[in-house]
């Protein structure tokens, strides 16, 4: 019997099912059953009290949404990996399933989580279907500086060459934002900025941020985050640097030599030649004014 079958009998044994994967490849089922269930290689646990509201959809481009609500427990969805924003962005799937026969399900939702906010001790997570993607800006724009990201398909820059990167233990940490050490003196002053700081061990293993500044004070390298790590950084966690880049021609040229996926427009008149008036006195042959 297919689902609509069972749905049309009168007599059901449906409930929802919930599957999250996170962008660190952590995954986890959740369901409203009072049981668990397995399918597509996912357990479905039922111990968390997932509950959740109306979908709603409508045809056309409009957003599909709804929200999911469960207990915070220690075992699936943490207050402190909620914190950390470790959720942020998951990939969410959601079932009608036969709880009597999993094999017989209907898929409902698919999307991202959006807001998850905690309240006492649960957690609401919004949920955001697929059509929110066409909300971000697309095609390139003109422009002096690069649009590429350091490392990225159209920049194909291997971040992992050697000398533009380092893995090292924190020495010394303020605020989970500012970050020491007295030994790190084999790149450049500034070699970091605008590069990406990853934790790879400790309880913010897998979060990363954006390196602000990277200089010499005092004689330690001091590397300033642009905003703080949203769990606990203490000397002796490892973390990665990677060098940074500030999207210039010169720079793609001289700090990479990869001036030939240079995704900018160096050459573009900016704004004040908008406003600018023939000169009196000068060469005007049509050639070139950047020379």
């Amino acid at each position: 019997m297919s689902l609509i079958d069972h749905l049309q009998s009168g007599a059901t044994t449906v409930c929802r099912c919930w599957a999250v994967t996170r962008r660190d490849g952590w995954v986890r089922g959740f369901t409203d059953h009072d049981r668990d269930l397995s399918f597509e290689g996912v357990t479905f646990r039922a111990e968390t009290g997932l509950s959740a509201r109306a979908l709603v959809q409508a045809t056309g481009l409009s957003v599909d949404n709804t929200e999911a609500m469960g207990a915070l427990s220690d075992a699936a969805v943490t207050e402190a990996d909620i914190t950390a924003g470790r959720f942020d962005g998951a990939e969410v799937r959601a079932w009608l399933v036969n709880w009597a026969d999993p094999a017989d399900r209907m898929l409902r939702f698919a999307g991202t989580l959006g807001e998850m906010r905690r309240v006492g001790g649960a957690f609401h997570a919004e949920l955001r279907g697929l059509t929110q993607a066409l909300n971000r800006p697309q095609g390139r724009t003109y422009q002096t500086m690069c649009s590429a990201v350091l490392g990225d398909g159209a920049c194909r820059f291997d971040t992992g060459r050697a000398g533009y990167f380092t893995q090292v233990a924190v020495e010394q940490v303020e605020e989970g934002r500012v970050l020491r050490w007295s030994e790190l003196t084999t790149f450049e002053p500034s070699w970091f900025e605008r590069g990406l700081f990853r934790v790879l061990s400790g309880a913010a293993e897998g979060l990363v941020s954006l390196v602000k500044r990277d200089r010499f004070v005092a004689g330690l390298r001091e590397v300033e985050l642009w905003e703080g790590l949203r769990a606990d950084l203490v000397p002796g966690d490892l973390v990665r640097l990677e060098a940074g880049c500030d999207k210039r021609w010169t720079t793609c040229r001289a700090k990479f030599d990869n001036l030939l996926n240079f995704r900018g427009f160096p050459d573009i008149p900016g704004e004040d030649w908008l406003v600018s008036t023939p000169l009196s006195a000068g060469q005007a042959d049509g050639g070139s004014l950047l020379r």
